[in-house]
């Protein structure tokens, strides 16, 4: 395959007025990249036949891979396959390879199988089907002007083992590419500006092949190196002494050397420590414990959490005194150093963080603390470090920044670079 582009087109009015979030095309896109296939577009259009027309038109125009997701289903609103089946000048006929799979399905589940359900084994006649093994619907592969048109259910476990058990092996065969190499260097700390103005030499010096991105992110910056070229191994090699030269100039703020999130960061440096962390949450209402757990393996240093959302739980399970809510307030110093050591006894970790604040734009009732105002503690039972923060976006915002920010906050008391 010579055009190694492509193109990825997701379907339904769904991704249009944001009820359902696209991220088929953002894991499409991962997948390819890291064959060596370029990108050159992603494209949501609703579902309609003259748009969805369209995208392919243009998208078999300038790429060599075209990929569709959605539309695929057995009722009225699914138009992706009979369309498909119009372009490529094809009729629809039962495959009974799908339709034995279908009914087993259907079967297993101990539900009937209706007349409708037939609808998913009928695909066209110009088409490889590509089968799905977690659903009904299968993929369906075309050819047309030298481009792969492939198209897959917008289920995203079953776009994904389609993916995995068809699509990836059948483009590694084909593909004859030059290597794309990523590695990723993350900040925390510093914003752009500052870092870009302390590696201006080495981004200049960088070769045309290799390219430095620069991607912020709430109190952290992710450094981006990708290159392109023949041979994987010394591009490899030579993409590793750049990062290098990277980390050296920037050795005080960098937390990783490859792109993972926060809370794997947090969970890597607590296993190379050999510690346990318990947290103790009110704000957030258990979020940050959410991600802790995201982690497999997150057991081996994670002994658990206390949501203390009302007052009574605050003072009953962590001990904090009534007399410091009274006089300071739910979202102070003193209540969030008290929730730190609370939890930190009552659950025999070598480290905890509390976190309590008011996420919304308006004041509480009987609250002495602004809107935004968030204050988090750290401990290790020896010493515990508050710290303020304020947060001006929506309740969903906020929360997610006061995670970020105290997993932050957490791994540079680890490190000893949190002050008081």
């Amino acid at each position: 395959m010579a055009n190694t582009t492509a193109s990825i087109i997701t379907i339904g009015d769904e991704l249009l007025i944001g009820q359902t979030i696209d991220t088929n095309s953002a894991w499409i896109a991962k997948q390819l990249n890291g064959i060596g296939v370029d990108i050159i577009k992603r494209v949501a259009v609703g579902d309609n036949r003259e748009a969805i027309t369209q995208a392919l038109d243009r998208a078999i125009a300038e790429a060599g891979i075209v990929l569709i997701t959605g539309g695929l289903g057995p009722t009225a609103d699914d138009i992706t396959k009979p369309l498909l089946c119009d372009y490529f000048n094809g009729k629809l006929i039962v495959n009974e390879e799908v339709l034995q799979h279908v009914k087993d399905i259907f079967a297993r589940r101990n539900r009937p199988f209706l007349e409708r359900n037939m609808k998913q084994a009928e695909v066209p006649d110009t088409c490889k089907v590509l089968f799905n093994p977690m659903g009904t619907a299968p993929g369906m592969m075309f050819e047309k002007n030298g481009s792969i048109i492939i198209a897959m259910p917008g289920v995203p476990f079953e776009m994904m083992a389609i993916m995995e058990t068809a699509v990836m092996p059948m483009l590694k065969e084909q593909i004859v590419s030059d290597a794309i190499i990523h590695k990723t260097t993350i900040t925390a700390g510093e914003g752009e500006s500052f870092i870009a103005e302390k590696i201006q030499d080495i981004e200049t010096a960088l070769p045309a092949y290799i390219k430095l991105a620069y991607l912020p992110s709430l109190g952290l910056v992710k450094l981006r190196l990708t290159a392109k070229g023949a041979d994987a191994v010394v591009l490899d090699a030579e993409v590793a002494q750049w990062q290098q030269r990277i980390v050296q100039r920037l050795h005080d703020i960098v937390v990783a050397m490859e792109d993972i999130s926060f809370e794997q960061i947090t969970g890597n440096l607590l296993k190379e420590k050999k510690a346990t962390l318990c947290l103790a949450e009110s704000c957030t209402g258990g979020y940050i414990s959410h991600l802790i757990t995201q982690v497999a393996g997150s057991s081996s240093y994670y002994k658990g959490g206390i949501v203390s959302y009302l007052i009574e739980i605050k003072e009953n399970l962590l001990g904090v005194s009534e007399d410091s809510i009274v006089q300071n307030g739910a979202v102070s110093e003193v209540v969030a150093n008290q929730m730190a050591r609370g939890a930190l006894q009552l659950l025999k970790a070598d480290y905890s963080l509390s976190i309590t604040g008011i996420l919304d734009k308006e004041p509480v009732a009987g609250e002495i603390a602004e809107p935004g105002t968030v204050w988090m503690a750290v401990s290790d039972g020896q010493q515990t470090i508050a710290k303020k923060f304020r947060f001006f976006h929506d309740r969903q915002r906020n929360k997610e920044s006061a995670a970020t920010m105290g997993m932050l906050m957490l791994w540079k008391f680890i490190n000893g670079k949190l002050t008081a």
